[in-house]
């Protein structure tokens, strides 16, 4: 297959010393859905800027649609298409005058403009609306149009910057059902940013991993599912443990048979078990000979949160708690007022 987006070793730190990337590689296939999978923070939206040369990395080097972003960042510009993560239509505007306009930039004109706007208002499901200014959208609506404005000169390479973040259930359905409709009607290749487990799960046939800044592992979601053996077992402790108990536990429970991948961290303690529901009352007994008590246990298939515990070394809710407070490196970077 031909590769659309290539990354190798892509870094940029930004002032005050932010690292928002530490070696990103990543490597899309052309006609794929890829996902960039993370917490807020994680090094998503930078590794988009780059790509979308909106931002340049402090080294590295980046190809999309086979130009080097660097070296010809205009040849990039025209084979892609960006969703950000905030909308760029005029609220004033109405639909159809937006995707005009769009169509004019890229030297759409006469019918053949006439004609992509209107399917695009069609295929989006803003017909109805396209007399109407845009701050008068719904959510999904004005979704839905920043697509649309995507799509105007058919490019090559879509990308989806948490293209669902603020989105109610329902329009986040439907949207996650116009990306299936993309990939497969029109082959376009689609790099999507998330940082929502089930959504990636969903819609990436590949999906790489992020973490603080690189890509932590990458296959695809069932791949990456089914190196986990057995069954995730997810224990909550009535007392958190420290440093010494933590040793302790970990090295009573490693020692159980069937039982591997024991985490053990604060009063959460997650294992990997051949037999799940088996294994529970092997574990409880295992934590009450060393005087732990356990509050709640659960068992589950493997998911990709579990993926994300084990190659990232720290639960998913745990990175996007550090993403709340700050403390990631690209909410670092907002808090400061961004990349100037």
């Amino acid at each position: 297959m031909t590769t659309a987006v290539h990354t190798q070793q892509l870094t940029k730190t930004y002032p005050g010393g932010v690292t928002a990337l530490s070696g990103m590689d990543i490597t899309v296939q052309e006609g794929t859905v890829f996902g960039l999978l993370g917490p807020n923070g994680a090094g998503k939206s930078t590794t988009v800027k780059i790509l979308t040369t909106l931002a340049r990395p402090d080294s590295g080097t980046a190809t999309v649609a086979g130009h080097d972003v660097l070296r010809h960042p205009d040849r990039v510009r025209r084979a892609i298409g960006v969703v950000a993560q905030r909308s760029g239509a005029d609220p004033v505007a109405t639909g159809r005058e937006n995707l005009r306009l769009q169509g004019r930039l890229y030297g759409l004109k006469g019918q053949q403009l006439n004609r992509r706007v209107a399917e695009l208002l069609d295929r989006f499901s803003l017909a109805d609306a396209a007399e109407r200014p845009v701050k008068g959208y719904s959510g999904g609506m004005q979704r839905r149009l920043d697509v649309a404005l995507g799509l105007v000169h058919r490019p090559a390479v879509l990308f989806l910057d948490e293209p669902t973040t603020g989105l109610d259930p329902e329009a986040r359905a439907a949207m996650w059902e116009e990306i299936g409709r993309l990939a497969g009607d029109e082959g376009l290749t689609i790099v999507l940013t998330t940082h929502y487990l089930e959504e990636a799960d969903r819609l990436a046939e590949r999906i790489a991993i992020v973490d603080r800044g690189h890509v932590v592992v990458t296959g695809t979601p069932d791949e990456l599912k089914g190196e986990l053996r057995g069954d995730a077992v997810h224990l909550e402790l009535a007392e958190p443990v420290g440093e010494a108990g933590r040793t302790l536990l970990t090295g009573a429970l490693s020692g159980l048979s069937g039982v591997h991948e024991v985490l053990v961290d604060g009063r959460r303690v997650s294992v990997r078990a051949e037999d799940g529901a088996a294994s529970v009352p092997v574990l409880l007994a295992a934590l009450e000979r060393s005087g732990v008590a356990v509050a709640a246990a659960t068992v589950a298939r493997p998911s990709l949160d579990d993926v994300y515990l084990r190659y990232a070394g720290r639960r998913y809710a745990e990175a996007e708690a550090d993403a709340a407070a700050g403390t990631a490196p690209e909410a670092a970077l907002a808090a400061a007022g961004g990349a100037r």
